[in-house]
């Protein structure tokens, strides 16, 4: 549970540091000369209209249309690997007759093993999870251009130059 709202959390942290291009408001002109008051009702009515054509809703809070990457249990490590190295180490040492050189170096070398490859595994998560953000990030961008599109065509069907 942690985990999904560390990633909703990193979702919404993405979607801010998106330019803001995406985001921004049409700006509206009436050629028709309507009074302030029609403006806003013809605003609201377009967006009421626009949400029913896309489905999309500007003023809600973004969500993720797909959960996060699952977090895969971490496997190995430095304490593993050095266990692991040191038994493979002992037995090639007491074959050359010297177990606890063996034991030693072959310690060391799994640890460091098990440290890489516990690093390769964060690296992978977090590779995973960037790219289910920068997903995220697009789909919003996708569904909000085409809200801004829908609102506009529906406020120039009333007489205004939207850009």
């Amino acid at each position: 549970m942690r985990k999904i709202k560390y990633a909703m959390a990193y979702f919404v942290i993405v979607l801010m540091s998106v330019p803001p291009v995406f985001a921004q408001d049409p700006i509206i002109y009436p050629n028709k000369g309507q009074s302030p008051e029609q403006q806003e009702k013809d605003k609201s009515e377009c967006y009421a209209w626009a949400k029913g054509q896309t489905g999309f809703d500007p003023m809600q809070v973004p969500t993720a249309t797909a959960p996060p990457p699952a977090q895969e249990a971490p496997q190995g490590g430095v304490v593993r690997g050095a266990a692991r190295g040191a038994a493979v180490g002992a037995v090639g040492g007491a074959i050359a007759d010297d177990a606890g050189k063996g034991a030693a170096i072959g310690a060391a070398s799994g640890a460091l093993i098990g440290g890489m490859r516990r690093r390769d595994q964060q690296s992978q998560q977090q590779q995973a999870e960037q790219q289910w953000a920068n997903e995220q990030a697009a789909n919003y961008t996708n569904q909000r251009n085409n809200y801004n599109r829908a609102y506009g065509a529906c406020l120039e069907g009333r007489g205004y130059t939207v850009k």
